[in-house]
């Protein structure tokens, strides 16, 4: 059960029809629905972001879930987007998570970005100019204004989110030792 309840206007909403990820998804916007201006401006953020973006859907679902886990939000970590897994994200990709620096299967540009995303979520002063002549090596000015406008919506958000404890649908948890990670936690795919 979360720990703020859904806004009564999303009670209507019919959730039969809807896979699991979007139920998940559905269950923060159910919550951000008790502020429906805000909920809207954010949904055309996240849009504009989406529509308007040029930076692709795979490295921006791994600097998504590489911040989850930094957040230790539940419903973020279970979460894959339908987009990221069209352009080409799979499980190795997500398991390389763990320690993106290392992986063989992840971009120069990804890379660089997944250590945007670390340091954004954990030590946010530690991003110097260094850093930032790393990005540019990768990146234009603009896709370093996207990448992080997303950023800061995913620590912002998602950190919101665990808080409110969003847990209800989301899959059963293999049996596992360590903190909550999308390397070592059971997925769902959501639209988008």
């Amino acid at each position: 059960m979360t720990r703020i309840a859904p806004s009564t206007a999303f009670a209507a909403v019919p959730t039969q029809d809807l896979g699991q990820g979007d139920r998940i998804n559905l269950g923060v916007a159910a919550i951000m629905g008790r502020l429906p201006a805000v909920a809207e401006a954010l949904g055309s953020l996240t849009a504009a972001l989406r529509d308007n973006g040029t930076l692709p859907p795979r490295l921006l679902e791994l600097v998504r879930l590489r911040i989850a886990f930094f957040n230790q939000c539940k419903s973020c970590i279970a979460v894959r987007y339908q987009s990221a897994i069209d352009d080409g994200l799979d499980e190795d990709a997500v398991c390389s998570l763990e320690r993106p620096a290392d992986a063989e299967n992840l971009s120069a540009a990804e890379r660089s970005a997944l250590r945007f995303a670390e340091l954004f979520a954990t030590d946010h002063l530690a991003i110097d100019d260094a850093v930032y002549a790393e990005l540019r090596e990768q990146f234009s000015e603009d896709q370093l204004v996207e990448l992080g406008v997303h950023c800061a919506v995913a620590l912002g958000v998602g950190r919101l989110s665990a808080t409110w404890d969003v847990t209800d649908d989301l899959p059963d948890a293999p049996a596992s030792s360590g903190r909550p990670a999308p390397w070592n936690s059971a997925s769902v795919v959501a639209s988008g």
